[in-house]
């Protein structure tokens, strides 16, 4: 077997890193590592999807800055390549974003245009391999082990043709990581962006992670970083030099992973049938909000929608997140265990609305989100037979709801609490 390919045309080449351009194509797509026929597994990114799904859309962006995200107060969802060069990234508040790049072109998100997409893209991916496990709409883990004789092209050369099709066909591109496990995949597809492809083979992992910062392995958070910075751990090569036990005892049941991942090890397969952790929405406001009636009416909008989405994925929510973030951006989060399994908005919105209530003590807030955990198949949501009566009566009335809805539209029927404030008149 070959140790090169050609990125371009697909085909094989001899392992000659000497060699810059294809010799079948030009192209200088080429790629060469001597482990390249050893490894299958590969995690497949999209170049700044929503943004690049905005600019395929319209052709006069193609060169300008282009940012996805809400109004002034909100922030960055996507930003495209060239809103990067001027230091726009996503989580990034909107007016620090325009302000650093005041000619960008900001574009509302369209999540149901992107899912639409994220899905054709994934069903691309899967008939390359049924092992195909989503990270979210816009990247996912491949296994690739034991197609070769059904492709007739070992893994690295499948991936480049499923590459060029999305591209050619789609009209977006993606970047490829592939390495021996997921870890690496994952680290390799952020080296050669955009529309790159890395390989991390075995004979490397260990001096490529050396210098690596620590905050690199999945799961090294700021507090944790913070912890294991103080501690002076600051590349991931220093853990080498601790024992599995000693981490565990220092860091807890992440020190598992710290152990293996520092040494190139993970055993996680690619699993197909990945079940969703969390479904959730959230908004900014244009202006400030201390009131609970306010805010508790926006708050019932996010719930109807977070319940259309366990609906529409077969799924109940065990427990319930409210998310809050003030005027200083900084965030508060409560959570409640739900009595029982539940994708009713009804019961998602009295849950969230009793964590509402006890942190309305006047501070203002610039977000609300709410967000579902401990998600299970949509048949373990209570029984009409075993829901109390108030839970039946909640269930009756939101049948009836979606299904004008179905008929009518979204905007056809709601309840009272999620339509704004009329302001009072003065009487004559």
């Amino acid at each position: 077997m070959a140790q090169g390919i050609c990125r371009q045309c697909c085909k094989d080449l001899p392992h000659r890193p000497d060699v810059k351009r294809c010799p079948f194509c030009g192209s200088p797509r080429v790629l060469h590592h001597t482990e390249l026929d050893a490894l299958h597994i590969a995690h497949i990114d999209c170049d700044a999807f929503y943004a690049n799904v905005e600019k395929r859309d319209n052709p006069d962006l193609a060169d300008r800055p282009v940012i996805v995200g809400g109004g002034r107060r909100g922030v960055v969802t996507a930003a495209c390549y060239v809103a990067r060069l001027y230091g726009v990234r996503s989580a990034m508040p909107m007016f620090k974003a325009l302000k650093a790049c005041p000619e960008a072109v900001v574009i509302r998100p369209d999540m149901k245009k992107y899912a639409r997409i994220g899905r054709t893209i994934r069903d691309m991916m899967r008939a390359v391999t049924p092992l195909v496990e989503p990270l979210s709409i816009d990247e996912a883990f491949l296994d690739l082990s034991g197609t070769e004789r059904l492709h007739r092209a070992p893994a690295a050369l499948t991936l480049a043709g499923l590459a060029n099709r999305i591209e050619d066909e789609v009209g977006l591109t993606v970047s490829i990581g592939l390495s021996y496990n997921k870890f690496l995949a994952k680290i390799a597809s952020d080296l050669d962006k955009p529309r790159g492809f890395a390989v991390l083979g075995r004979a490397e992992s260990l001096d490529f992670l050396n210098e690596r910062p620590i905050s690199t392995i999945w799961g090294v958070g700021k507090a944790l970083k913070l912890k294991l910075n103080r501690d002076g751990l600051t590349r991931i090569g220093q853990l080498c030099a601790i024992s599995e036990q000693e981490l565990v005892a220092g860091y807890g049941s992440i020190g598992h992973r710290l152990y293996a991942f520092s040494r190139g090890q993970d055993e996680r397969r690619v699993n197909p049938d990945s079940p969703t952790k969390t479904i959730s929405s959230e908004t900014t406001f244009e202006h400030d909000i201390a009131e609970f009636e306010e805010l508790n009416r926006i708050l019932w909008r996010l719930t109807e929608k977070v319940s259309a989405r366990l609906k529409s994925a077969d799924l109940s929510a065990g427990g319930i997140t409210l998310k809050l973030k003030d005027t200083g951006f900084r965030i508060r989060t409560r959570s409640r265990k739900l009595p029982q399994s539940t994708q009713i908005a009804e019961l998602l919105y009295r849950a969230a609305a009793d964590l509402l209530r006890s942190e309305c003590d006047g501070t203002e807030y610039r977000l609300i989100g709410i967000g579902t955990h401990d998600l299970h198949d949509g048949d373990m949501a209570p029984t009409d037979m075993l829901a109390e009566e108030g839970e039946r009566k909640a269930r009756l009335v939101e049948d009836v709801i979606d299904s004008v809805r179905d008929r009518l539209g979204a905007d056809a029927i709601g309840k009272g609490r999620g339509l704004p404030a009329k302001p009072i008149r003065p009487k004559d």
